[in-house]
């Protein structure tokens, strides 16, 4: 019996790995044959453009479901950096790439804010960053009193700008999105600290008594969490050209929902980081493609819902079959 379960694993892990390339490509298809307009340069490069601000938060939000943990401040947390580096910039003339820096340095230590809670405090992750998504909602809308801040230093949207291949405009920012994307699924697949967050996701308490630093582990994965929902602030920055205060507010469900199409489990310790950027891209290609069919918005939202619980209920069903 256990070596027909140990059969089975490698096809489950295939199946979690393959199945939401195979989701992609076939939205692809069926869009393609239902508009003219879907399979062009332009507008692949806009559905690129367009998840590039989720894909990058959907990074630290997989870094932390990979540990069996969620963080729902990301959203908020990615508005207050943008509209710090925006007003830092704008207001108190500090240089572009310093208010970048020091907007970054605030998701950064919400990052760190949460991780010590959660590890110090033994709080629920959950109730942790429910709690920092409001603290950061009131921060943003006090300190920008609640207005869009605009005259930007063209350093700051500089990644919105576009240059051409193939005669196709793509955006400077998706070339770091998918930068970022492949740096992580390194350090995640090649190096000991990426194997110690699987290991922490798997069996919290086993990898302690092997002597892994399991509390260090998670602080470290929350903090790089902040880090990279302070680049996605200055992707936003750069993709609307003004600091937004009321941006973020669907972010942190979206990111999830990449995570999870994209095959990391929510039970932690099992995912591949390229399968988010699949799981933005499928939900990407469904809001396009369904924009150039002309239906209705309303409706682009209750296929997004049906998809994520499609892809929990597969892969609780993948965890029961590999028991």
């Amino acid at each position: 019996m256990s070596s027909l379960k140990d059969k089975l694993a490698p096809l489950h892990a295939h199946i979690g790995t393959l199945g939401p390339l195979i989701a992609l490509l076939a939205a692809c298809l069926f869009f393609t044959s239902q508009t003219d307009r879907f399979l062009s340069g332009g507008n692949l490069s806009l559905i690129l453009q367009q998840v590039m601000v989720v894909g990058v938060i959907a990074i630290g939000q997989t870094l932390i479901i990979l540990t069996a943990g969620i963080d729902l401040s990301c959203g908020m947390v990615m508005a207050l950096g943008g509209v710090v580096m925006t007003k830092f910039a704008t207001d108190l003339g500090v240089p572009p790439a310093l208010a970048i820096l020091c907007g970054i340095a605030v998701t950064t230590l919400f990052g760190l804010l949460n991780g010590l809670l959660v590890t110090r405090i033994k709080l629920p992750p959950f109730i942790v960053t429910l709690g920092t998504l409001n603290i950061a909602f009131a921060i943003t809308q006090l300190y920008s009193n609640s207005q869009t801040i605009t005259g930007l230093p063209p350093l700051m949207t500089g990644l919105g700008n576009t240059f051409t291949i193939a005669g196709t405009e793509v955006a400077w920012g998706t070339l770091l999105m998918l930068a970022l994307f492949g740096l992580t699924w390194f350090v995640l697949r090649e190096t000991a600290a990426g194997r110690h967050v699987y290991a922490v996701g798997n069996n919290a308490e086993a990898t302690r008594l092997v002597g892994i630093p399991t509390q260090k582990v998670l602080l470290g994965v929350y903090v790089m969490a902040g880090v990279f929902y302070g680049l996605a602030s200055w992707l936003s920055v750069a993709r609307t050209g003004v600091g937004d205060p009321n941006a973020g507010q669907t972010e942190n469900l979206d990111a999830i929902t990449a995570v999870v199409l994209g095959g990391t489990s929510l039970f932690g310790g099992r995912g591949v980081v390229l399968g988010t950027l699949v799981g933005a891209l499928i939900v990407g290609v469904f809001r396009n493609g369904l924009t150039l069919m002309g239906v209705s918005s309303i409706y682009q939202v209750l296929v997004t819902g049906i998809l994520v619980i499609l892809a929990v209920a597969t892969d609780q069903l993948s965890r029961k079959g590999s028991r």
